[in-house]
């Protein structure tokens, strides 16, 4: 029942990565499409004082929670960890050659504050739980 329940995560967390990867690298907003019909237009899903930032952030938990649970017991773990940081990195460096998207470091640090909050939840449940 676990290696199941293991196997679905992981299959979440690739089908996820491939759909950051689609909305991240697309020259427009493809969301701010589906939802205003317009490429321009980048939704802000949660109203904030810091704008759509914490949209990335909340992407980014996401995505590295399901990916550091998908190798949490695997000798890939600490590569998963680095993959994740490096992956929020450079998908918000590759805005300033995608053409109509902006590179922002608010949207840089949510990226990274996401990723990081998400190492650290998994880091501490490892720590106590397995004493690792």
């Amino acid at each position: 029942m676990e290696n199941n329940v293991l196997k679905m995560i992981k299959y979440l967390y690739y089908f996820s990565l491939i759909v950051l990867l689609i909305i991240y690298l697309f020259p427009g907003s493809l969301i701010g499409y589906l939802l205003y019909g317009d490429f321009g237009k980048q939704p802000d899903l949660i109203p904030n004082p810091i704008g759509t930032s914490i949209n990335h952030a909340l992407a980014f938990f996401y995505l590295s929670i399901l990916g550091l649970i998908s190798y949490m017991r695997d000798k890939s773990f600490n590569q998963t960890t680095t993959f994740l940081i490096s992956l929020s990195i450079i998908l918000e460096l590759s805005h300033y050659f995608i053409p109509n998207r902006s590179f922002q470091f608010l949207d840089l640090f949510g990226n990274l504050i996401g990723t990081l909050l998400a190492i650290i939840i998994i880091f501490l449940y490892k720590k106590f739980k397995y004493g690792k």
